[in-house]
């Protein structure tokens, strides 16, 4: 992953001075391509419940071996998604001999939350016009 990409999406720790939530202010370009990346990574199906089953996997970590059978999927296939996720900082990977484990990035998920997240307390903004729908 890029050191631009790690910027953008707050991964310095400084999320509210790159990447405020969606209601503090508008996103720039650059914030919505990388954010994009990011769901676009996590709009598939497959790579949705791979990521689940790494985040969720009791020791934190998990082997490919244990993730490819739960798929009607080639090993390959399998490979490429979780090399999506990995594009995309979700998770990380080592090798050990024969097999690669996996494990998640805390830190992405938390800041994809911050994005997301209305600040406690804080009313949603007042609406104007009429209800009804868009014209």
């Amino acid at each position: 992953m890029s050191n631009q990409k790690l910027e953008v999406l707050g991964q310095d720790g400084a999320v509210d001075a790159c990447c405020p939530g969606l209601l503090a202010a508008p996103l720039d370009e650059g914030q919505a391509v990388e954010l994009a990346k990011v769901f676009k990574a996590l709009g598939d199906p497959v790579r949705l419940r791979l990521l689940s089953m790494i985040a969720s996997r009791a020791g934190g970590e998990v082997c490919v071996c244990d993730l490819t059978p739960a798929f009607d999927l080639s090993q390959p296939t399998i490979s490429h998604h979780l090399k999506l996720l990995r594009q995309a900082g979700l998770i990380d990977c080592e090798r050990r001999g024969t097999w690669v484990y996996y494990w998640l990035l805390p830190e992405m998920t938390d800041r994809l939350a911050g994005i997301l997240t209305r600040p406690a307390g804080e009313p949603l903004p007042v609406r104007t016009g009429t209800a009804g729908g868009c014209s």
